[in-house]
């Protein structure tokens, strides 16, 4: 039978420490509310003692989310506990997780201690904290560098002062799944009073192997994993939540262990983290990355389009990223472009498709990525001349401290003027958010770069857009002194060109014969 596995989110608090990380007490507090959708059980919602405005985050992240238990970090410091007992005050179900570092090499150059003092700190630290609360997790870090007799022994001291979750924390990312496993084994059968605690593991990835040290631990009776969204973290970062929850999901018979995370709700989560704090996974990343369910090669095109299992192992709705992408590129084959020709509304006979696929192969030979408007240049000549149907008149933008907000005046196919106004976290994206709404369309920016295409203060800014109106993908291009407005007329640009595309795809709907090139 599978076992349950906890899932401790330390997102808000190890992720937060890596650089560019940073976050609000209020972008902590959505993050916090998508982490309970999630079903994560624990939230480590950050280090009240580091500042102010982190104990003011963890407060109020204790007064919103009522069902996970949330934890506060703290040194073996009695102002560090006192501060996170602070901030744990509303809490529904509050814990302190002390640590102290248990190798020679850091009690000797960071602690400037020896072993036994090290032993009283963590004595008193985890006694002072269970004052406050019922719920203590002692964590002996850099674990997987420390004596292993010393190990045990500051393992019972902890246990023996009323502590319930001891972490073993593998903290740079030093050892492998063998020995991880091993480890756990050795000190469950070297201190027998670990059976009345939870066994927590809490791997980095600077030798890439934090997931797979994860699993090995969870396979020798860990109940409890710690990790991040999109395994951020310190360096290299921690073990991927969402790797750990989905090798659990596809591989039962191997990974047999059970968690309570809503998979559906993996994909919105981290895209909520990447906006926060503007980082993003790389493309490759499992799970998340924009490629994992994207597919270029036409051998696995073509079995994607018979049956998915062909080069998936995930169904990109188990994880909510919506669904496969067949990515055209110079490796993709005919039916990856027949079936895309379709999608946008054609229906090229066998003659017509083999004059395409030979002038598209030669386009990707030349261009990194294929658009949809590539794909009607070479259907149509002279599609990139589309007839300016939509004209911006007017743009307002207001940004400073707060939300971005924008006004437009714009006429389009169907009305002679329209006004709307938008919102965003910056001033381009406020603008936007006016565009779609006069237009009416549903906009996603793929790619967006500014250019200065004259020298000076007063330069001619370009901005180049790559977006996705509707489904389709086009490209826009705008100029200007003000790079706000350079940025609405790129788009509008791609409005022209999307309102072209529809009227030739109506054309081709309605006609009795094909398009040629």
């Amino acid at each position: 039978m599978a076992q349950d596995v906890i899932i401790f989110d330390t997102t808000l608090r190890d992720g937060e420490q890596a650089p560019g990380n940073a976050m609000s007490p209020e972008a902590k507090l959505r993050l916090a509310r998508q982490l309970d959708a999630l079903g994560v059980d624990v939230i480590e919602a950050g280090f009240p003692a580091a500042s102010q405005g982190d104990l003011r985050g963890v407060q109020q992240v204790c007064e919103t989310v009522r069902r996970p238990i949330i934890a506060a970090l703290a040194r073996c410091h009695d102002g560090d506990i006192d501060a996170a007992a602070e901030a744990l005050r509303p809490a529904e179900r509050g814990r302190i997780h002390v640590f102290i570092a248990t190798s020679d090499l850091h009690l000797e150059h960071k602690l400037r201690v020896d072993r036994a003092a090290c032993v009283e700190r963590a004595r008193a630290a985890v006694r002072r904290a269970r004052g406050y609360v019922s719920d203590v997790e002692f964590s002996a870090e850099d674990a997987t560098r420390s004596d292993f007799d010393f190990l045990c022994h500051i393992v019972a001291v902890a246990i023996a002062e009323g502590a319930t979750t001891i972490n073993l924390p593998d903290t740079v990312g030093y050892t492998t799944p063998a020995e991880y496993a091993a480890l756990f084994r050795a000190v469950r059968e070297r201190v027998p009073e670990t059976e009345k605690v939870v066994l927590s593991a809490h791997c980095h990835d600077d030798l890439g192997l934090a997931v797979a040290n994860t699993l090995a631990a969870i396979e020798a009776g860990v109940g409890q994993v710690e990790c991040t969204v999109n395994g951020i973290g310190e360096r290299a970062g921690n073990a991927a939540l969402e790797e750990i929850v989905m090798a659990a999901r596809v591989r039962p018979q191997v990974a047999s262990f059970h968690t309570r995370v809503n998979t559906r709700e993996i994909v919105r989560t981290s895209r909520l983290l990447s906006h926060e704090i503007g980082v993003f996974p790389q493309p490759n990343k499992a799970i998340v990355g924009r490629n994992a369910f994207a597919h270029e090669a036409g051998i696995h095109q073509h079995g994607m389009l018979q049956n998915g299992l062909t080069y998936e192992i995930i169904s990109p709705e188990t994880v909510g990223a919506g669904g496969s992408s067949i990515v055209l590129g110079k490796h993709s084959g005919r039916h990856a472009l027949e079936r895309r020709y379709r999608e946008l509304g054609y229906e090229p006979d066998a003659e017509t498709l083999e004059q395409l696929y030979q002038a598209f192969t030669a386009l990707a030979d030349r261009k990194r990525q294929i658009l949809d408007e590539d794909l009607l240049t070479l259907l149509h000549e002279g599609f990139h001349r589309a007839p300016e149907v939509y004209n911006l008149t007017y743009l307002r933008v207001t940004c400073g401290t707060d939300t971005a907000s924008a006004e437009v005046r714009m006429a389009g196919p169907g009305f002679r003027e329209r006004t709307a106004s938008g919102s965003g976290n910056g001033p381009i994206a406020a603008a936007f958010s006016a565009i779609a709404e006069a237009a009416g369309r549903t906009i996603e920016v793929i790619d967006l770069s500014v250019q200065s295409v004259t020298p000076g203060r007063d330069s001619l800014g370009r901005v180049l857009l790559q977006v996705r109106i509707d489904g389709k993908s086009l490209s826009g291009h705008g100029a200007s002194t003000d790079i706000v407005e350079a940025g609405a007329r790129a788009l509008v640009h791609a409005l022209n060109k999307v309102d072209h595309a529809d009227g030739l795809e109506t054309v081709a709907l309605s006609s009795s014969y094909y398009w040629g090139v």
